[in-house]
């Protein structure tokens, strides 16, 4: 049981820190399309022209990887804790956890292996539509895909934990309010925007679901801590 905890503690105080590491590193990737590009030539379809920008823009997305799997860890270790009432909710968590993660493995992945050999080969076709620098693309698509299944799971997450103590009280609340200020960003979005909302959403999404594993990675490790006390 003592292996089981400790386990638990280091993929939550991973999660966190991962995270938060990425997020800054993110954060120092200026986007070169789109509507929040500010740099004197901003990259225009069909992209053809973003070869130059491999591996810079792309650092971040290597850990990114390893946060949508420790993330789902995360949610699995939180699953196993949940009371018999509250089962399936907790199954619910793994199963929106899983195909979030599916999706962000396979939309990051594509990126770093098939764009640049692509470019450096001369193969252009379909690159316009899967690269990243396409502000409406497929990669913002599954993005926003990925990031709703995410907070999805943090809505159930947050059903599926019975509360006790003022510290998970914190956690199922940041839990919670991170899928619902994610499902407003998006309504909002969507009513002031429509389908011309490029890559505000998956903006937003970054800005709302990340800093709740950060924040919910440090809270947990510190339940995770007491419960091995």
């Amino acid at each position: 049981m003592k292996t089981k905890l400790n386990l638990n503690s280091g993929v939550a105080l991973f999660t966190s820190v991962l995270t938060l590491l990425t997020l800054i590193l993110a954060y120092n990737t200026p986007p070169l399309s789109g509507p929040f590009c500010r740099a004197a030539s901003c990259f225009q379809y069909p992209y053809l022209d973003i070869a130059s920008r491999f591996p810079r823009d792309y650092y971040w997305m290597a850990p990114a990887m390893g946060i949508v799997v420790a993330y789902l860890i995360l949610m699995l270790i939180l699953s196993n804790r949940t009371e018999a009432k509250k089962k399936l909710f907790g199954q619910l968590t793994v199963i929106f956890a899983s195909m979030s993660t599916a999706i962000f493995l396979l939309t990051f992945f594509t990126q770093l292996s098939v764009i640049q050999p692509s470019l450096l080969k001369g193969e252009a076709d379909g690159i316009s539509l899967l690269t990243q620098f396409n502000p409406h693309g497929l990669f913002i698509a599954l993005e926003e895909l990925g990031f709703l299944l995410m907070v999805a799971s943090f809505l159930f997450v947050g059903l599926a934990m019975t509360v006790k103590t003022r510290l998970e009280k914190w956690i199922k609340g940041i839990f919670i309010g991170g899928f619902a200020l994610t499902i407003l960003s998006l309504v909002i979005i969507l009513a002031t925007m429509g389908l011309n909302r490029e890559y505000f959403f998956e903006v937003a999404a970054y800005s709302l679901t990340w800093p709740t594993l950060i924040i919910n990675g440090f809270l947990l490790f510190k339940l995770f801590k007491k419960d091995q006390a």
